[in-house]
């Protein structure tokens, strides 16, 4: 995926006014936010398990060479190989090394966030192989040639009829309009992929030190079709997924289907452990293992290691006003929102991704509802701290924090010009009690109306409550 994160302020403005991605994002807005609130409120021990999720994550963290060692011990001695890639270029070759001694022609693909990171896709059909997405989502934008706009939901962003429209011009069949029969459509044409690729590449939601074995979770079951009637399984996986036990897993499987979709589990949750063996009914002939550090090794020992908890559940984006607003793609790489604006400065560097930190409004929801209790408010601070070290900051904005910063330290001129504001903002409202046009914010009414101020201040509002002048 070409990295645009440079061109945020300019997408975000295009995402805004653009009336169907509105109404597709309009339309997932509630869903993932209420069904995790009601699947949360049934589980009385959901706090619980998000602190025994993060204590887990943080050991293994601060033990991250003993567990990877012992994975790697464990999918050998079952038959498996592990592959070490220190960055994407190294992953994409070993894939398409194995790829190779395989003999493959077609290559099939569960979802998998590391394989959209390393632009496996573009590697693999450079090189000649036919790639078929076979989760419903990524199918689709796969046609449509696009990104992913979500990291469980990548076509989020696409409404039925552009569904419809797409499938019409692909499949030359006649138009399916609803959803059974859009996905019916879809299972029609991938059903033939799977029993002709040689190579499935998935990605590993977890990886059990204990036992060597990768654990997926879908909701579609396209997952256990690719790595299971492909002669070659290739797992692409992120070398912070590693934990200790089977008995880990549960805990996890616990909170990740509530935050992620408001189910309280997934459709289908698949444990592979190496290769076929005698007696088995199906499975790959060859199991690949390949671990991807690309940067993630650097944020050990730093105040972004709490980053590396992330198990890519979706919810800081789901619940996130700015992501709800303008979608996956105006942040021009792999991980859109609060998530992304904290790793993609950290994987891609610093330079070029200034705006998705910034672009936050730090109202603290993201942090609210992370599964694994990663301070994510805290850390699109520090993102934040790391541009202004580098002198990243644009000289306007620098000016404009120095004046902020001299009217603070003076709460008599602070508070007179809070309340001149405060007044004027009422006065322009006209008795309607929002502002239809602001100057020098026509980015913001451009595209709704800003709540007007009563015309008093919170500190005048909270002195008169108490009798107080």
């Amino acid at each position: 995926m070409e990295f645009r994160s440079a061109e945020f302020k300019g997408r975000a403005v295009h995402a805004l006014h653009d009336t169907e991605l509105q109404k597709a994002l309009g339309n997932a807005k509630g869903g993932f936010i209420d069904k995790r609130r009601i699947q949360v409120e049934a589980l009385p021990e959901f706090e619980a398990l998000r602190d025994t999720a993060r204590d887990i994550k943080n050991h293994v963290l601060e033990h991250l060479d003993h567990y990877l060692e012992k994975y790697e011990a464990a999918v050998t001695a079952a038959g498996g190989h592990v592959h070490w890639a220190a960055d994407a270029e190294e992953a994409r070759r070993i894939i398409l090394d194995i790829c190779r001694k395989a003999g493959a022609k077609r290559v099939t693909k569960g979802k998998s966030m590391v394989s959209e990171e390393i632009d496996l896709n573009e590697a693999l059909i450079k090189e000649g192989y036919d790639v078929v997405e076979t989760d419903l989502g990524e199918y689709i934008i796969q046609l449509a040639e696009e990104p992913p706009s979500h990291i469980i939901a990548p076509a989020v962003h696409k409404t039925k009829k552009q569904v419809s429209d797409l499938f019409e011009a692909h499949h030359k069949l006649p138009r399916k309009e609803t959803v059974p029969e859009l996905v019916g459509e879809a299972r029609q044409m991938l059903r033939e992929k799977y029993f002709t690729a040689e190579v499935g590449v998935t990605g590993g939601n977890f990886l059990v030190a204990e036992t060597g074995s990768s654990v997926i979770v879908t909701n579609e079951g396209n997952g256990d079709l690719t790595q299971t009637l492909a002669k070659v399984h290739i797992v692409t996986s992120g070398i912070e997924r590693v934990i200790p036990t089977l008995d880990d897993v549960s805990v996890f499987l616990r909170i990740l289907a509530r935050s992620a979709t408001g189910q309280d589990t997934e459709c289908y949750t698949t444990y592979s452990t190496g290769p076929r063996r005698e007696g088995d009914v199906d499975g790959p002939e060859e199991y690949h293992v390949v671990l991807v550090d690309n940067g993630r090794s650097k944020m050990l020992g730093t105040r972004f290691q709490d980053m590396l908890r992330c198990i890519r559940c979706g919810a800081c984006m789901n619940h996130c006003p700015v992501y709800g607003s303008i979608g996956g793609h105006a942040y021009g790489w792999v991980y859109p929102g609060p998530m992304g604006s904290i790793l993609t400065p950290l994987i891609k560097g610093m330079d070029g991704s200034y705006d998705l930190p910034n672009a936050c409004t730090l109202n603290g929801r993201c942090g609210t509802v992370c599964p694994v209790r990663i301070p994510l408010p805290d850390l699109l601070r520090e993102v934040r701290h790391k541009q202004w070290r580098r002198d990243q900051t644009p000289k306007r904005q620098k000016q404009a924090l120095k004046l902020w910063r001299y009217v603070a330290e003076r709460p008599k001129l602070y508070h007179f010009a809070e309340r001149l504001g405060v007044r004027i903002l009422a006065s322009m409202a006209n008795g309607e009690g929002k502002l239809r046009s602001l100057p020098f914010d026509k980015g913001w009414t451009s595209t709704r109306d800003l709540p007007a101020p009563t015309g008093r201040t919170f500190l005048e509002l909270w002195q008169a409550k108490r009798g107080e002048e």
